[in-house]
């Protein structure tokens, strides 16, 4: 895992300033940093590396190519690695040429693919994670690409900084834009009002007008440092998701299972390959308890486990994780976080998060990567089993909801919203919630109003509408609908940002074997009623897991990796820590939140605990805007 960075200046110090840029995200890659500056062009390339495959000095970067045209900053990993590098030898052998590689890091296999394929052919091949930047010295062409779903960050676009003057860069880390001098693109108040509302800013949107997230699955060119960015789609959710809805897997739920068992065992078998200790998260629920059982039966050794633990026996699953552990036999480790520990890593967050985010899961993700990373460098993680094979409650409950609501004609629900509409207040969550469900257009809507709790907190607030619009009749499934919103938008920009901040904070890298290529878009075929039936959500996930732990060591609720947040903000130290940021905050005496709201929400935040994420997102945001 590494972290890449570059621009287009030649009127700037770019040595020094690309050092700042590295610098500022050690922690993405603390084992070396390296720079390649071309004075002929112009650009400026940047890289900081934390090393698991081939340690040695040969898989540094930048790295130029052999024939030297072609120049990469690259973060991630490449899973099938040696089915590339086979067909470059393959390919070679049969046109009478040669091709030879220096080390054995899938940076150098990657970088020499693209020069022989194209970027575009050679990531269609490719199995992975990541956000690569490629600069062609004969074309003088800069290409950015992302992997499939976003697990890995990259940010573009054109800086304003001082003088008037503008340029392209990019960057792993929003932050690192700061480090330009003179930087001054201002706030994206749309992206801060979404926020507000989901507690995540969606691609390609970021916190910052004129810089932009890349969209999962594309690739960037700018044929030259003043033109528009041309982006084309190499891999999409939405076409996978059609084709896999069409396409429906005809067998039995028994032999779904075997097939989504195959492609999982192959998933996590590539990416256990690493030059350095590697484990896996184990909370205790179903998705890390299926990719830890698997790990453990691919594996001659003990799997390395990690679990973290809450001194509050509601929010608490280390019990159950270690029963796990002590059936698979793992390596386990377990810590205990007290909920002042917790509560003093908050203000760090906004550090290494570098845009405002306000999913609070976030802290004891921190945590258990903080514990992992003093006995691995990467650990595998059950994420994405919710998404892909309807774990959700609010899924299988909207679905029949939404059948219901659908029933009233529209116009008569519109009727409705709007004789109810002068009466909406942020004093009045639950009516709100009723217009909200009156004026949805789809049930990707009724899902964000009713199971997530969205309500409106601002004067100016960006709903999401036109996102969830585009979601309207993609599928003729109305489950699969909403697990395709959460895929394209939750997702990415929610759990995968999580994931990869924290892990980074700690400089860990995060495999989730579930993002494979192959199981999302076999999860697509796979029937709902395989996956959610009497009652029973992640039926075929269950099936496997099944088959390594007993069922009834699963058999309880679903707990997720909350944090009592209700309970912090009415009491402690973090309701002194609150009182803080809302009576000196910047984001208000700047006109940017309206005050009002956001002490209304504060003051009546007791006796209306659905103010309390609305209040956590305005805390955290703050903390971003004090820096």
């Amino acid at each position: 895992m590494c972290g890449i960075a570059g621009f287009y200046n030649n009127k700037i110090n770019r040595a020094e300033v690309i050092k700042k840029m590295t610098d500022r995200m050690v922690h993405r890659g603390p084992d070396a940093q390296g720079h390649w500056l071309d004075e002929q062009s112009g650009w400026t390339l940047g890289h900081r590396r934390l090393s698991i495959l081939d340690l040695s000095e040969s898989g540094a970067q930048p790295m130029v190519s052999h024939s030297g045209r072609l120049v990469i900053s690259y973060n991630g990993e490449i899973y099938n690695v040696k089915e590339l590098k086979n067909k470059l030898i393959n390919d070679a052998a049969i046109s009478n040429t040669s091709v030879s590689f220096r080390g054995t890091s899938d940076t150098e296999v990657l970088l020499e693919g693209i020069e022989c394929y194209g970027i575009k052919e050679t990531l269609k091949i490719c199995k992975g994670m990541f956000a690569i930047a490629v600069y062609d010295r004969e074309k003088k062409t800069l290409q950015l690409s992302r992997d499939r779903v976003g697990e890995k960050p990259l940010y573009y676009g054109r800086v304003q900084a001082e003088g008037g003057e503008s340029f392209f860069a990019f960057a792993s880390d929003i932050a690192l834009f700061k480090e330009i001098p003179g930087f001054r693109n201002e706030m994206n108040m749309d992206a801060l009002s979404y926020y507000m509302l989901h507690s995540y800013i969606p691609a390609p949107m970021s916190i910052y007008q004129g810089i932009n997230k890349l969209m999962p699955g594309t690739i960037l060119t700018l044929r030259n440092p003043d033109s528009e960015p041309e982006i084309e789609q190499y891999w999409s959710m939405v076409d996978a998701a059609k084709v896999g809805q069409n396409n429906l897997f005809t067998g039995s739920e028994e032999e779904a299972t075997k097939e989504l068992e195959r492609l999982l065992r192959s998933s996590i078998s590539d990416q256990m390959i690493a030059d350095v200790p590697l484990g896996a998260f184990l909370s205790g629920g179903i998705d890390s308890a299926t990719i830890v059982s698997l790990m453990q039966d691919v594996s001659d050794q003990k799997i390395k486990t990690f679990t973290i633990g809450f001194d509050n026996p509601k929010y608490n699953e280390a019990d159950y994780a270690r029963d796990i552990s002590n059936h698979l036999g793992t390596d386990h480790t377990e810590m205990i976080i007290s909920e002042k520990e917790m509560q003093e890593a908050i203000p760090q967050m906004g550090y290494y998060f570098s845009e405002p985010f306000g999913d609070a899961s976030m802290i004891p993700t921190y945590f258990v990567s903080k514990i992992a990373r003093q006995k691995v460098t990467v650990s595998l993680s059950g994420d994405a089993g919710d998404e892909l094979f309807c774990g959700y409650e609010g899924y299988w409950k909207c679905d029949g909801f939404w059948d219901k609501i659908n029933k009233i004609p529209m116009g008569l629900r519109y009727a409705g919203a709007a004789v109810l509409s002068p009466f909406d207040s942020i004093s009045n969550p639950k009516l709100h919630r009723i217009i909200g469900t009156l004026q949805a257009q789809n049930i990707c809507q009724l899902k964000d109003v009713i199971f997530d709790r969205k309500h409106v907190g601002l004067e100016k607030v960006v709903t999401g509408s036109d996102l969830k619009n585009q979601l309207q009749s993609i599928l003729s499934d109305k489950v699969s609908d909403m697990e395709l919103y959460d895929m394209l938008f939750y997702h990415p920009d929610d759990i995968l940002v999580k994931v990869d901040r924290a892990g980074m904070a700690v400089s860990l890298e995060n495999r989730v074997p579930m993002l494979d290529r192959d199981v999302i878009e076999f999860a697509w075929r796979i029937p709902t009623q395989y996956k959610y039936s009497d009652g029973v959500s992640k039926r075929v996930l269950r099936n496997i897991l099944y088959k390594y732990v007993p069922q009834e060591m699963m058999e309880r609720p679903k707990q997720g990796f909350a944090v009592p947040l209700e309970k912090w903000l009415k009491e402690g130290q973090t309701r002194e820590w609150a009182q803080e940021m809302i009576d000196n905050s910047k984001l208000i005496r700047d006109g940017i939140l309206d005050g009002k709201i956001v002490r209304y929400c504060w003051n009546h935040i007791a006796e209306n605990p659905g103010y309390t994420k609305l209040v956590w997102n305005m805390l955290m945001a703050e903390q971003w805007y004090r820096g």
